[in-house]
């Protein structure tokens, strides 16, 4: 079935990048910011026919946002993630994937979740990401 691919997860854990490469190959793929948000189910709002959830490690954040990063606000944001990794059609260790290892991954899990493009690959529908 075709349908909205929801990605969440921390600052700096790849959101933007995979749901780049999905919609280039003609996902309906958006990122949230549940990781910002005390509405722990803000995700539901964009009705996914799949959540995906990345998961990356504090040292991993430190490396692509510098080491000010602090220990409190990551744990907040997994706080906030809580209800959506719960609920996620799979969780991505995106921390230990390259860019292509995660959009392939992401793709495995898509497949293997019966959630396919909606249009042909490299036929972006020029929107901006939701």
């Amino acid at each position: 079935m075709p349908g909205r691919v929801v990605v969440v997860g921390p600052c700096a854990s790849g959101k933007s990048t995979l749901v780049g490469g999905l919609r280039g190959l003609g996902y309906d793929a958006v990122a949230v910011g549940q990781e910002h948000s005390e509405i722990a189910s803000l995700w539901r709002r964009s009705r996914p026919a799949a959540l995906l959830v990345l998961d990356v490690d504090l040292s991993t954040i430190r490396d692509r946002r510098g080491p000010g990063w602090s220990e409190p606000m990551y744990d907040a944001q997994r706080r906030r993630l809580a209800a959506a990794t719960d609920a996620a059609t799979v969780v991505l260790p995106a921390g230990r994937l390259s860019r292509m290892g995660l959009l392939a991954a992401a793709t495995a899990a898509l497949r293997e979740a019966g959630v396919r493009p909606v249009r042909p690959a490299g036929q972006d529908d020029g929107a901006s990401p939701r």
